[in-house]
């Protein structure tokens, strides 16, 4: 096992390092580092921006826009933006609606949606968790009901991150309201968020934010060329987005930016007349959380070398 950088990784980390420090807006950053909320338009100009520069889908085939990166030079680049303070990429469309059509869709909804996922001109969002259908997906109820060329589609979504920007969703239905088991059944739409019948809520969040939503569903008429896959083979399709929804990094980056901050912040402020950052008890646990990030950091690694071998991640 090897945990070090090549020569070339380094060089790569140079190169994005450098770019991220001239590229990245000002304002965007500035942002990031005060917690301020992002909106719709702050994420959507630094997608356009990575678009701009070819890096905004490196995971993709490269016929698609894709950078060919290996997987270490597609964690570098991840860490680095999290270093830099970058706003994050939003994932609905770029990292989970983009590969099941890439596995999954015909010719026509590529040539549709995967141009504009990767220049930006559609924001997306995923409708999958429902009123006590969270951790037991399989259970949804949203029915979508064949009418000739349309699907009519009738149910709730709830915690929708991000609906009130979203310009498409994705959606798991089901298409057969009587299974054999509970994960047969189950249909995998796209439609557009402007059609009649939509009704977004927003739930604000414990720190006053808006970030997800309840999503009404009232005879919502779909086309039947929006359907991915199969009619009833829906659940395949998800279990191959979870996939992809779960391989993220453990944004060591960003947590490193943060420590950064933390300490430069007790350093200034005073307990007893002396530097916070000198007290006993605030350097234990400020010791005790960068043992904690550093062992994050090389788990991260240990899992890159594993994929350096070829190796699919699994459980």
């Amino acid at each position: 096992m090897d945990l070090n950088y090549s020569p070339e990784e380094m060089a790569f980390r140079d190169e994005v390092r450098a770019w991220l420090q001239t590229n990245l807006p000002d304002d965007l950053r500035e942002k990031v580092a005060h917690y301020e909320e992002l909106n719709r338009d702050d994420l959507m100009r630094w997608h356009k921006v990575l678009a701009k520069k070819g890096w905004i889908a490196p995971e993709w085939p490269v016929e698609w826009g894709g950078t060919d990166w290996t997987v270490a030079q597609r964690y570098i680049f991840e860490e680095e933006c999290g270093f830099a303070g970058c706003p994050p990429l939003v994932p609905f469309g770029l990292k989970m609606c983009a590969p099941v059509l890439l596995r999954f869709g015909t010719e026509a909804q590529k040539q549709r949606f995967l141009p504009r996922i990767y220049n930006g001109d559609d924001f997306w969002c995923q409708g999958y968790s429902e009123p006590g259908s969270g951790s037991d997906l399989a259970s949804l109820k949203t029915s979508a009901r064949r009418d000739g060329d349309y699907y009519i589609v009738n149910g709730q979504k709830i915690w929708t991150t991000m609906a009130q920007f979203a310009d498409w969703i994705f959606c798991l239905v089901r298409t057969d309201p009587n299974p054999g088991k509970k994960q047969e059944g189950i249909s995998f739409l796209l439609f557009d968020m402007k059609t009649p019948g939509i009704t977004i809520r927003p739930l604000i969040l414990m720190d006053g934010r808006h970030e997800v939503n309840e999503v009404f569903f009232d005879d919502v008429k779909v086309p039947t060329e929006n359907l991915v896959h199969k009619e009833g083979d829906g659940w395949t399709v998800a279990k191959y987005l979870l996939g992809y929804e779960r391989m993220g990094t453990g944004q060591v980056g960003a947590s490193k930016r943060e420590l950064a901050k933390l300490k430069t912040l007790a350093a200034q402020q005073l307990k007893n007349g002396k530097p916070l950052i000198d007290d006993p008890r605030f350097r234990d646990k400020l010791s005790r959380v960068e043992v904690e990030l550093m062992a994050l950091e090389i788990t991260s690694l240990r899992f890159l070398d594993y994929l350096h071998g070829g190796r699919a991640p699994g459980a």
